[in-house]
């Protein structure tokens, strides 16, 4: 089964912001970013899009799967 893999620390360490200052630009508890790091949760299309917006990218760029 694939499994989601994701930059966004990477996008959030390159724009030197904390997980909970993500967290509330998005309007989520800093430990949904936690999960999403950790590849835990798969966020809903929404929100994989307001991260998107956050670092100026696509949700493609941000999300990808792997075997």
């Amino acid at each position: 089964m694939p499994t989601l893999k994701t930059k966004i620390k990477a996008y959030r360490e390159d724009m030197n912001i904390t997980q909970s200052e993500l967290a509330e630009l998005i309007g989520v508890r800093r430990e949904t970013i936690v999960h999403l790091e950790s590849g835990k949760y798969n966020p809903s299309l929404k929100l994989a899009m307001d991260i998107a917006n956050i670092f100026d990218t696509s949700v493609e760029e941000l999300f990808s799967f792997k075997d």
